[in-house]
């Protein structure tokens, strides 16, 4: 089921991205396997798949050293909320974080890479809805969050992520990140998910993050 699942996405983000006249190989797919097993994972390494998101540090930790050990060329990426006391673990293990939201998880995160020399690739998470409830920095305080990231704390910004909220069309929601990440010059965009993929293609997607449509319905 997973392979085939993959297959079938694949085909989906080439002809999404050749609509957009993109090349497809510019689409990243991260396939999202909170609270799937490691079997799961397998399966989809199995496949080809080498890109992985995780929501939980701790779930993380517990379930990819064994598989990155027998498959280097593994890369995962953290997904969901980050907490700072968390921050060793997630430079450690992860390849990517998209969840980067407030100074004082910047100022954590620029510690441990000056301490470590690990630096993965660093996503700010915009609330583009300004749902109260949810992650990431409200839009109004973008682009100086973005600014005070490379200039105060001295990170490197790959891209900026976001989750549209659930009852709104998504592509205004992308269409604004697309717009706020060519404005502050970054080259990634992590948006969309197993419903609206194919949209955040047409936007400029570079990491498209899916789970379900990959690994069938949670539990």
């Amino acid at each position: 089921m997973i392979e085939t699942n993959l297959k079938q996405i694949r085909v989906r983000i080439d002809a999404a991205a050749s609509a957009a006249q993109r090349d497809p190989a510019d689409v990243t797919l991260v396939a999202v396997a909170k609270t799937y097993g490691p079997d799961a994972v397998e399966a989809a390494l199995a496949a080809g798949q080498r890109v992985f998101g995780e929501n939980r540090v701790q779930e993380a930790q517990g379930k990819y050293p064994p598989l990155k050990a027998r498959h280097p060329d593994l890369d995962l990426h953290l997904i969901g909320p980050l907490q700072t006391n968390k921050v060793k673990e997630a430079v450690a293990l992860f390849d990517a974080i998209h969840t980067l939201d407030r100074p004082k998880l910047a100022a954590a995160l620029a510690s441990e890479i000056a301490r470590t020399g690990k630096r993965p690739a660093l996503f700010v998470q915009v609330n583009t809805g300004a749902e109260p409830q949810k992650a990431g920095i409200m839009p109004d305080s973008a682009d100086a969050f973005i600014a005070a990231c490379r200039e105060v704390y001295g990170l490197t910004i790959a891209g900026l992520m976001c989750i549209p909220p659930v009852a709104d069309p998504p592509a205004p929601h992308f269409a604004f990140l697309a717009e706020m990440a060519k404005r502050n010059g970054l080259a990634h965009l992590s948006m969309g998910m197993s419903g609206d993929y194919e949209t955040a293609i047409a936007l400029g997607a570079t990491h498209i993050r899916v789970g379900s449509a990959i690994f069938g319905a949670r539990g």
